[in-house]
């Protein structure tokens, strides 16, 4: 199995976009104006057990549908990407699947969440599979929220996390 990188822009900076013969097996934004982040790379090379070869333009299919995305089309990337699970699996796994189904524009609790994933009161835990998850956007943990309905955090830019939701709440108002 080979490994590609390729770095791919969104609002909030560029993203590492790994890709396996698979599918795509990270997407992880930069948080860095410079593209020289070693210790990104260095992450999901350990991970991967090998360092991902850099090929640019690997990632262009991806760009495309996160450009429309942020133009507001209800993208639904696990239509449109194949995802390599490798680097998640067990309940995380389940969780972020679940994660995928909540459609573009609403939202699901923590707990809701985790009985959809099949382990009704694992809330924490789905909590912490949003957080660690190897990709970031295209799952869309963002539409994850606490049972009271406020966001709660992402990661440390609970400010993504309001942009994304309202870009997808601006978008299914005009609807």
């Amino acid at each position: 199995m080979s490994f590609r990188h390729d770095f791919i822009p969104t609002p909030f900076g560029d993203a590492l976009a790994v890709f396996s013969d698979a599918g795509i097996v990270s997407f992880e934004i930069t948080e860095s104006a410079d593209l020289n982040v070693p210790w990104l790379l260095e992450d999901v090379s350990r991970r991967l057990g090998e360092v991902p070869e850099e090929s640019p333009g690997v990632g262009d299919e991806l760009a495309r549908w996160l450009d429309a995305y942020f133009d507001g089309e209800p993208i639904r990337f696990d239509d449109q990407v194949r995802f390599d699970w490798r680097l998640i699996d067990g309940f995380p796994r389940a969780a972020l699947q679940a994660v995928c189904e909540i459609p573009w524009g609403e939202t699901m609790s923590y707990g809701e969440v985790a009985i959809v994933a099949g382990s009704p009161g694992a809330a924490r835990a789905v909590g912490t599979a949003c957080r660690l998850t190897p990709f970031s956007v295209i799952v869309p943990v963002h539409r994850v929220i606490r049972a009271d309905g406020t966001p709660g955090h992402y990661g440390a830019h609970p400010e993504r996390k309001r942009y994304l939701l309202d870009l997808e709440r601006d978008v299914a108002m005009r609807s």
